[in-house]
């Protein structure tokens, strides 16, 4: 058995999919995975859609698309998240909205307390149940989330925190470089290292 670590140091982010199936069973077992988060007041203000339905992907594909273009073409992108996307050969086009053979759209109930942090507390133990089953995935959230929510009839009253391809990768990516526990912890106050 992998430890959670050893999970954790594995995943990395993909965004080329085959369009091979891949057992839903997986799917819904990191689910039920993310379900076991701690959640503000044990509201548990998650929802997951699961999205596998060729026209709806290529419909949220080319809403999403639509936006990103936008965003890829303005002006206001600070420099170093131009460079940023330049070097890793992210464009506006979102291949992966329509090749993954699922689409897992992740909801927060804004009315929770604590909402957004209880859903990317759950977002975390999901990534980590989709690599222990072998599945690739990315956390990709959309530049407009509220007109992708429109296309899945998503009540007002939840938003949409991020959309998660799920499939096999196609083509090998190398894991960004993480920074070092030395340079991530302290000990009892800021800058001290023990």
């Amino acid at each position: 058995m992998v430890n959670v670590y050893e999970l954790a140091r594995r995943r990395k982010s993909i965004r080329r999919y085959f369009s091979d199936p891949v057992p839903l069973e997986h799917v819904l077992y990191a689910i039920k995975t993310a379900m076991q988060a701690p959640s503000g007041a044990n509201r548990q203000p998650w929802r997951f859609i699961i999205v596998d339905d060729p026209k709806v992907k290529s419909e949220i594909r080319r809403v999403a698309e639509e936006w990103e273009r936008k965003l890829h073409e303005s002006e206001t992108i600070p420099g170093w998240f131009r460079e940023w996307l330049r070097e890793r050969g992210i464009t506006w086009r979102k291949d992966f909205l329509t090749d993954a053979p699922y689409l897992i759209v992740v909801l927060a109930n804004k009315r929770a307390p604590y909402a957004r942090e209880s859903v990317w507390l759950a977002v975390g133990y999901l990534l980590l149940a989709l690599e222990e089953k072998g599945l690739a995935s990315l956390t990709y959230t959309p530049t407009n989330p509220r007109a992708i929510a429109r296309i899945l009839w998503v009540p007002e009253q939840y938003t949409l925190e991020t959309i998660i391809p799920v499939g096999l990768p196609r083509g090998d990516k190398v894991k960004e470089p993480r920074m070092s526990l030395e340079e991530a912890v302290y000990y009892n106050r800021w800058g001290s290292h023990g």
